[in-house]
């Protein structure tokens, strides 16, 4: 058993008997001011325990070769047509890849970028093997030739007319023709306008009648387009609503899918077995509602330098890249993962000097004007990125926690001799910036807590005894003074 007495004697903590103190005001005063002072600095450093810490440093990139690069947009583009809109992709590895569809949709727009009807859904793309006859002089023309005072005319006068806006500098345009003066007077023959009226096969020489090519959105030579009677004007505010022929063009399919679009005129029983004849003939795609296009989606990359590129591209047209404008506006262009409103939130707090340049493009617009000095122009666009990692230690590992993708963007607009085109060339940095967040310490803490409630109590205590000790000083001064 231990000695009460003998344990007493490591008190640290001896008690003068309360009888033996005095209280003063000055005393209480000070010692509310202490509380106050010690609440006040608690606050602060419990604030200051609470807060995130975080240390940055540039290291780099550790990103697998097996991690792909996920680039967002959203694109308007008033002046190309969703018909030959394509989105390439390709890198400094070799990958090339043309005509992306899978994760892309395209919405046709009018000059003021707004959208004119749904999705636009170009559907199968064949591949066109019989391109054309040879021409022979036994087939004169066949077709009509329609000009912009007539057009109306015809649209209204036969249920289906069928016309080809064509260039005559086209290579593709002169393949077809021979095949489409050969079909037209086929049709002709076994559809007499003047006796029967349901067909006629007309042509357009877009070099001649420019507005009327550019009214019906004509970019790419040449160009069949179907037009059906009653359905020029929709109540999709009052746009056109046809079809284009992407079929083969030699006379036999040309003259098949002419066979199929009449069947449906006539009875029903010869309908029937006209379609199951050559429906496999004809391959048609909605033709595009207005000039414009709006291209939004996704597509993956490699982490090495490459472009993304949105051109006019077509195996079976030609282009007038006089006529070409690439001005686009940008809505959204963002590399990596799709970040939420809470991830952004995240990276402001944890980092708050990035965040910023995540889409640096978004909200720009980017234009060159119609024929100004007929000039081929190509809108460049150069991206430098750098990634950024969050990371935590808390639980004694390492975890990740978001990352991100910031980029500078410089744009220009360039002469070109070939077909413009929008590009828009990334080039991933090789190091990155990593942010670990620094947990503190509960230890340390409660540490500080302690030393500032023993602190400001010491500090006080000193302060009361100077007081104390003043006040009976400059009283004993008064009272010698009075003896």
């Amino acid at each position: 058993m231990l000695n009460p007495s003998k344990l007493k004697s490591v008190d640290f903590y001896r008690k003068i008997p309360r009888d033996l103190t005095e209280a003063s005001l000055s005393g209480a005063g000070l010692s509310i001011v202490a509380a106050f002072f010690m609440m006040f600095l608690f606050g602060m450093e419990l604030g200051d325990y609470m807060t995130v810490s975080t240390m940055t440093s540039v290291v780099v990139d550790r990103s697998t070769d097996s991690e792909f690069l996920r680039i967002d947009f959203n694109l308007s583009f008033p002046a190309l047509s969703c018909e030959f809109a394509s989105v390439d992709v390709s890198d400094v590895l070799g990958t090339n890849r043309l005509n992306i569809t899978k994760t892309i949709r395209k919405f046709s727009i009018d000059q003021n970028l707004v959208v004119t009807g749904s999705e636009y859904h170009p559907g199968h793309i064949p591949h066109i093997s019989n391109i054309g006859d040879v021409a022979d002089e036994e087939f004169s023309d066949g077709s009509v030739s329609v000009t912009g005072t007539n057009f109306d005319v015809y649209s209204h006068q036969y249920p289906i007319l069928v016309v080809n806006f064509f260039a005559p500098w086209c290579y593709w345009s002169n393949r077809l023709k021979p095949s489409w003066e050969k079909a037209a007077k086929i049709i002709r023959e076994r559809y007499d306008p003047e006796m029967d009226g349901r067909i006629l096969l007309a042509k357009v020489d877009c070099t001649v009648e420019s507005d009327l090519c550019r009214r019906h959105h004509i970019q790419g030579y040449p160009s069949i387009r179907i037009f059906r009677k009653g359905t020029d004007l929709k109540d999709n505010q009052g746009h056109h609503d046809h079809e284009s022929y992407y079929g083969e063009r030699d006379t036999d399919s040309l003259v098949a899918a002419m066979e199929t679009l009449v069947a449906p005129i006539k009875k029903e029983s010869e309908t029937l077995a006209l379609e199951d004849k050559s429906n496999k003939t004809l391959t048609k795609r909605p033709a595009p509602l207005t000039s414009g296009c709006r291209i939004e989606g996704f597509v993956g990359v490699k982490k090495v330098p490459g472009n993304l590129v949105i051109s006019a591209r077509s195996n079976s047209h030609s282009f007038d890249s006089s006529t070409m404008n690439m001005s686009h506006y940008v809505s959204q262009l963002s590399f990596g993962r799709r970040l939420s409103a809470e991830m952004l939130y995240q990276i402001k707090r944890l980092a708050p000097l990035t965040g910023d340049g995540h889409d640096r493009l978004a909200g720009k617009s980017y234009i060159t004007h119609d024929g100004e000095s007929n000039a081929v122009i190509t809108i460049e666009h150069y991206l430098q990125l750098v990634k950024t990692e969050v990371v935590t230690k808390r639980a004694s590992r390492e975890r990740k926690l978001l990352e991100e993708y910031e980029y500078t963007a410089h744009s220009s607009l360039v002469h070109s001799t070939h077909i413009p085109v929008a590009k828009f060339h990334f080039e991933p940095s090789p190091m990155q910036v990593l942010v670990t967040e620094v947990p503190k310490s509960f230890s340390h803490f409660i540490t500080n807590l302690c030393a500032i409630i023993g602190g400001v109590f010491t500090v006080a205590g000193i302060l009361d005894s100077i007081l104390h000790n003043t006040i009976r000083l400059i009283k004993k001064v008064e009272l010698g003074k009075h003896i």
